[in-house]
């Protein structure tokens, strides 16, 4: 699949179960190098928790991904979806650290995170 074409907008499940993206790539053991085993932030319900894994471009030079790396969205960083908003999910008040932000679904869904098991 080449990214840009149709057919790259819809991606099949890779190795993980969740739908690859166009620029997917796999290692020796096919798991998901981006996003392995993960969900986006936007898929995720109130009160989980995750590690943020990877953020999106869209394009090489994405303004969107970049103020959030800006504001911490970066790998290894821990993810809690504090509150949801009342009609669909939108936004998202989501916590790194000690700040939270109000994010739109379509910007949290730029986040690639690992869920937490539930205990």
């Amino acid at each position: 699949m080449i990214a840009g074409t149709p057919d790259a907008a819809h991606a099949a499940p890779g190795p993980s179960g969740y739908a690859a993206h166009a620029d997917t790539e796999y290692n020796a053991n096919h798991s998901h190098l981006a996003c392995s085993a993960g969900v986006r932030l936007s898929d995720m319900k109130k009160g989980a928790t995750g590690v943020v894994t990877a953020v999106e471009d869209a394009h090489s030079a994405d303004p969107i991904a970049r103020r959030l790396r800006e504001l911490g969205f970066v790998q290894g960083e821990p993810v809690r979806v504090v509150a949801r908003g009342p009609i669909g999910g939108d936004p998202l008040l989501v916590q790194i650290g000690y700040t939270r932000f109000a994010l739109r679904k379509s910007e949290a869904a730029r986040v690639n995170v690992t869920p937490e098991a539930v205990a």
